[in-house]
């Protein structure tokens, strides 16, 4: 027989632990939950959008109650816990219901601290601590103009930027002479007030408030010094305290907290407690990610393993507030026994400070610029020796390890135990498992089912990242309602405005389309940078900071950090000029793992970063081999057979016409990577059905098929027309790959694509008009003449792709 398990609290911490205790063991528990909100399982770290209007309760809701019945769970919601029976071992809620247990886990939170002045219980004075406070204040704001916010903490500010967006005058009043005090150092929360005043806050420092104005509702505030402030809304939001009376009134040991061991125990062995309520080795936490680290360790005794420890927790802090990057964590004031590490660059509004202790990271404070605190934060907890690098820290991972600066480079650098998503606990480890062992290919599949980047949203990019990085060629992008967060156009609207504003650089799209962020983010800057060289090929300058780093290094990157480089040979022939050059190549720089590809190509595994130029160099000098684009969203390969020339049942010379495809294509910008095959006869050893564009040759000419893809989701090529000529292949194909050029949106395979438009709108286009076919034609060949150019040929340094790249070369 199970045994009863009772959970008091319906919220974040006690449904986790749920969570993870079904992970653990699904049957050993009867469960039961009880909640004191009306509501199912939400994200209470969302409230702060929804407020803002940027989501709805249902955009925030974690588990629906079919999640409940679905796992066995019996909930009882609006029906909070009025007492524990420890002696008869069950506990009576307010509606009278008497439920026993064998497992009790108390996860109560917090209660907000209400400043004791006279007027803190008129109509208008509230917390913001549940979805309640928020449809309070949502209703405040549809009906009033002036709020006023006690607290310049996190929630404080977070508050009275949605209250701002909702359309209330806002003044937030604070008790210190800085904002959020107890994660940032003062030059950082200077800038912050200043970022604040700009968008429309009034604050008021050093500000004791005396009483709450008003008769029948608040209509102001009255401080000591005597001076007032109107407001039809009063926030309170000047701290939390860990509700502990139901244990209290249990006999439960609690001080600040309800205590307990690391085994997350009450002084009861029946009863367990995380979350805000709880008090662990002096330290209660009021952030996500130590209560996700409870969690982990209370399920883990619950499901009687017994093996987890909860030590205590570093803990990091990012303001949810649209547009301001902010990221603190550790000890970021330091002492005498510190040293502090400064980046301050005032125009572009960028804050670092990085506080060391013996060559060890102990804190860190962001502004502007926090893509690098996940790594920070990293080595604080860790407690890394820095001081090798210690000279390029302050310069981000990318400096101070190698590998790109940008945010693919930062997940091809980070260890499967590294945090990605601290709102939810997600580790990098779990997002590559999703895609390696469950098949996930998509950046929303894995957040759906790993849940990171499903809170505040900071780390999306980064799944998306890492996402792509495990899935290579798998990796998908689903259709948006726009381009990125930076734009409310989709894709086919912004290269619409392209084309009819002549726009030659994302630059000039960004100014001319009204951009929010002035300099982009990571999705629409390599989007937008394709979708001006695609469009306007003789004008256009390919922006390489705008493309992954394996693009801009021709090499793909490793996971220990190393490059793969793979040369192209053409229609997977070679000689033994080029084995020679590459054997050669591989014992001069000790490449650990040479390889043959599944594309007939051979492939050089382990080159370190900085041999990249010189690697490059003596394969073009020795045997004038290129790069393969085995990175690049560009044709990759055409992959053939023998054809008649040498087998038996070859009906047409397939190794000529896919040299040919090649030659003709190579270094093509596309949307996507594009791979071609063409077969010889029938029997298709070329594998042509699952490629982008291939060709099979018959006994009267040759059948071209379209849109396969030979992932982990199998899609087989579909037939587009038969021809009977290699001049007629090649236009055919030249006409594709321009169609889908452009008219495709940034990231989109040719199978989806085509499953977008349909088949039949591709043969209108390539097949049954013969005119357009060969402008199609010919504009690919013009457009040939401004494709890639290997970064590593004889060039003047100015043109070189990038300047780490560059750099490089010329110590090459």
């Amino acid at each position: 027989m199970s045994e009863r398990l009772v959970v008091i609290g319906n919220g974040m911490a006690g449904i986790r632990t749920v969570e993870e205790l079904l992970k653990l063991d699904d049957s050993r528990y009867e469960i039961t939950v009880f909640g004191a909100e009306p509501h199912v399982n939400y994200n209470r770290i969302m409230l702060s959008p929804v407020l803002a209007g940027e989501k709805t309760l249902s955009d925030i809701v974690l588990n629906d109650r079919e999640w409940y019945a679905d796992n066995g769970i019996t909930l009882h919601t609006g029906d909070p816990v009025e007492r524990i029976e420890r002696g008869r071992r069950r506990i009576v809620s307010a509606s009278g219901r008497e439920t026993p247990y064998d497992r009790l886990l108390l996860a109560t939170g917090s209660t907000p601290f209400v400043l004791p002045v006279p007027g803190n219980d008129l109509p208008g004075v509230v917390s913001f601590r549940d979805i309640g406070d928020v449809e309070t204040m949502l209703e405040a704001a549809r009906r009033h103009r002036h709020a006023v916010v006690i607290g310049g903490g996190l929630l404080g500010l977070e508050a009275a930027n949605g209250l701002m967006k909702q359309g209330m005058s806002v003044t937030v009043v604070h008790i210190a002479d800085s904002l959020m005090e107890r994660q940032l150092d003062r030059p950082a929360s200077g800038l912050l007030r200043d970022t604040l005043i700009e968008r429309g806050l009034d604050f008021r420092m050093e500000a004791v408030t005396e009483r709450i104005l008003g008769r029948r509702r608040v209509s102001g505030v009255r401080f000591e010094d005597g001076t007032e402030v109107r407001a039809d809304l009063v926030v309170m939001a000047a701290g939390i305290r860990p509700n502990t009376a139901l244990a209290r009134d249990a006999g439960l040991h609690c001080e600040r907290g309800v205590v307990v061991h690391d085994t997350m125990q009450t002084f009861d062995p029946r009863i367990y407690a995380v979350g805000e309520c709880v008090e662990h080795r002096k330290a209660t936490y009021g952030l996500v990610a130590p209560i996700w680290e409870q969690a982990r360790v209370c399920a883990n005794h619950l499901a009687q393993h017994q093996i987890g420890r909860y030590e205590g927790s570093v803990v990091s802090t990012q303001l949810k507030v649209t547009g301001i990057d902010l990221f603190s964590a550790g000890d970021y004031e330091g002492g005498e026994d510190t040293e502090d590490i400064v980046l301050q660059d005032p125009r572009r509004g960028v804050y670092r400070k990085l506080v060391v202790r013996d060559d060890r990271l102990q804190g860190a404070v962001l502004y502007g610029d926090t893509d690098d605190g996940p790594w920070y934060f990293d080595l604080i907890k860790r407690g890394e020796d820095i001081s090798e690098i210690r000279e390029r820290l302050i310069f981000g991972r990318a400096h101070a390890e190698g590998g790109g600066d940008s945010a693919g480079g930062r997940a091809a650098l980070m260890g499967d135990d590294e945090q990605v998503c601290d709102c939810n606990g997600v580790c990098k480890g779990a997002i590559v498992a999703a895609v390696r062992d469950d098949g996930l290919t998509s950046p929303a599949a894995v957040m759906k089912a790993t849940k990171a980047g499903t809170s505040c949203g900071s780390c999306k990019s980064l799944v998306g990242d890492i996402v792509a990085l495990a899935a290579g060629a798998d990796a998908v992008t689903e259709d948006k309602p726009t381009l990125c967060e930076c734009t409310a156009l989709s894709h086919d609207e912004v290269r619409e405005a392209i084309r009819e504003r002549h726009l030659t650089s994302p630059e000039a799209v960004r100014e001319a389309l009204g951009w929010q962020e002035p300099d982009g983010c990571s999705k629409c800057r390599p989007a937008l940078n394709y979708y001006c060289i695609s469009t306007f090929p003789a004008e256009a300058r390919d922006d390489a900071q705008s493309r992954f780093i394996n693009e801009r290094a021709h090499a793909n990157i490793q996971k220990d950090g190393t490059y793969s480089v793979v040369p192209r040979m053409y229609g997977g022939i070679t000689n033994p000029q080029e084995l020679r050059a590459i054997a050669d190549v591989a014992e001069k720089f000790e490449v650990p793992t040479v390889k043959v590809t599944g594309g007939q190509r051979i492939d050089l595994l382990g080159v370190k970063k900085a041999d990249l130029p010189a690697v490059w160099r003596e394969l073009r000098e020795r045997a004038g081999l290129e790069s393969g684009h085995a990175y690049g969203k560009a044709l990759r390969t055409v992959k053939t057979c023998v054809g008649r020339e040498w087998c038996r049942f070859g009906t047409q010379d397939s190794t000529t016409m896919g040299i040919e495809l090649e030659r003709m294509a190579a270094g093509s910008w596309t949307p996507h990577k594009v791979k071609m095959a063409v077969s010889g006869c029938p029997r298709n050893c070329a594998e042509s059905t699952i490629k982008d564009f291939g060709v099979i040759a018959n006994d009267s000419g040759w059948e071209l098929v379209v849109g396969g893809n030979g992932g982990t989701k199998l899609r087989a090529a579909e037939v587009l027309c038969r021809v009977t000529s290699h001049e007629a292949v090649l236009e055919h194909a030249a006409a594709f790959l321009q169609i889908y050029r452009e008219e495709a949106r940034y990231l989109e395979r040719t199978a989806h694509w085509i499953d977008r438009v349909g088949l039949d709108y591709v043969r209108s286009r390539v097949v049954d008009d013969a005119d357009g076919r060969r402008q199609a034609h010919e504009r690919f060949l013009e457009s040939q003449r401004h494709t890639q150019v290997d970064p590593w040929a004889p060039r003047s340094d100015a043109s070189a792709p990038d300047p780490e790249f560059r750099a490089l070369r010329a110590t090459g």
